[in-house]
């Protein structure tokens, strides 16, 4: 009589993450105190303004300007001279001047079509000769130049103040530089909205892996199934808890726009339809984003998820999760930083780093058209997700589960057999 086939009573790693995740989605959804964590946002969005319009301020003192001459050798050659010395004694109020290699090139040279074109990064490119030179650019950033170029043209001739030169403008629709400009914005507002969503979610992780700890719920789990579901299925089920809280906000917040939008834009004299357009387009840098945030999530919770196997008391989870936020803030820094370094050993640094990953390819994605960057970046860092889950679990098998063989005969420290129970006893 043939046997019955065995069923293993273990379900396979991806089942049971499935049922880890549907079970604390349902339990953290409908949940009382959800309600209060909709109201979250509130405190962080008032802190995220003020930084905006802190980084606007920054951004509009410390952007990077690069100026063009395209006048004859001799003349160029004198300006940038000129230049040098005046940026020596006078710092950021005079810029330095490069020499426009198309122009060395091509006798016929247009500047203004130059431009146009959006070829190279130039803010403005300076014409004509030292007499009379002429500022070719937007109008924004020929008025903001003018003024300088006149002061280097005088300091090239060695004339008096009372015989500066008189410096024309001729005007352009867009640049280069005023479209990275722009897209710099984009960036730094699409990190900081990155980095505000991860750090205000992610924490749920951390108090729900703390709480089942308290409770021996997670040893009950670990006993049934492997550890390393237990933790996945807790990440992504904390990942999708985190998305219907967005769209929750997101509803909201497109709600008082249509109430309010036409008072906010008289207010603060911003259209968003004429919102600066990232390299990439705004559906697929929309879609990015939210796999970035994505990704960043499950970074900063598996780290959060190591800190609960490491811990066994809330004081102990509080001081152990200090560092690895005062960590992102860094790396949020760092991504930040290098916004304004293209193809810098500091930005790819930061693009390698899995925990800054999503910031640096977010900002490339808004400064950047090229798409295959992103893929490789979201399987190095999928891949980092898997190592971290790999070693919470492994931690968190060391520290916690070693007291699940209390009752069992084990070696002592020094190797030797410990001693067996006498069977008449």
């Amino acid at each position: 009589m043939s046997q019955p086939a065995q069923v293993s009573p273990r379900l396979s790693t991806l089942e049971a993450a499935w049922v880890i995740a549907r079970r604390d989605f349902v339990a953290v959804l409908f949940s009382r105190t959800f309600l209060f964590f909709l109201l979250g946002p509130l405190f962080p969005f008032i802190v995220g303004g003020l930084a905006g319009s802190i980084t606007g301020e920054v951004m509009r003192e410390a952007d990077s300007v690069v100026v063009g001459v395209a006048m004859s050798p001799a003349d160029s050659a004198a300006m940038v001279s000129a230049a040098a010395g005046l940026t020596r004694q006078l710092g950021g109020a005079v810029p330095p001047l490069t020499i426009v290699p198309e122009a060395t090139r091509d006798p016929a040279f247009d500047a203004r079509a130059f431009l146009e074109e959006r070829r190279g990064a130039y803010a403005v490119i300076v014409t004509g000769s030292l007499r009379a030179p002429q500022v070719v650019g937007t109008a924004e950033q020929a008025a903001r130049w003018r003024g300088p170029i006149e002061l280097i043209a005088a300091t090239a001739m060695q004339t008096a103040p009372s015989a500066m030169p008189e410096a024309t403008s001729e005007l352009v629709t867009s640049s280069a530089a005023s479209e990275r400009s722009n897209r710099i914005a984009t960036a730094q507002a699409a990190q900081l909205l990155l980095f505000l969503l991860t750090m205000l979610l992610a924490g749920m992780v951390l108090s729900n892996l703390v709480e089942e700890k308290a409770n021996k719920i997670i040893e009950i789990l670990a006993a049934a199934i492997p550890m390393d579901a237990v933790f996945m299925g807790k990440l992504f089920a904390m990942l999708a808890v985190s998305f219907v809280g967005i769209i929750v906000w997101g509803l909201c917040g497109f709600g008082f726009w249509s109430l309010a939008g036409d008072a906010i834009v008289a207010g603060t004299g911003t259209d968003i339809a004429n919102l600066p357009a990232p390299a990439v387009g705004w559906p697929l840098f929309f879609v990015l984003g939210v796999t970035y945030f994505a990704m960043a999530y499950l970074l900063l919770g598996g780290l959060f998820l190591t800190i609960g196997a490491m811990a066994s008391t809330v004081r102990e989870v509080q001081t152990l999760s200090m560092p690895v936020t005062m960590m992102q803030l860094l790396v949020f820094f760092l991504a930040a930083y290098t916004i304004t370094q293209p193809g810098s050993t500091l930005e790819k640094a930061a693009m390698a780093f899995p925990l800054s990953s999503p910031f640096a390819m977010l900002a490339r994605a808004a400064m950047d058209p090229a798409l295959w960057p992103h893929a490789a970046a979201l399987a190095w860092q999928a891949l980092a997700v898997v190592l971290i889950v790999k070693g919470g679990s492994l931690l968190f098998r060391k520290r916690v589960m070693k007291s699940g063989n209390a009752g069992r005969a084990k070696k002592p420290w020094f190797g030797k057999r410990a001693p067996l129970a006498d069977p008449a006893e």
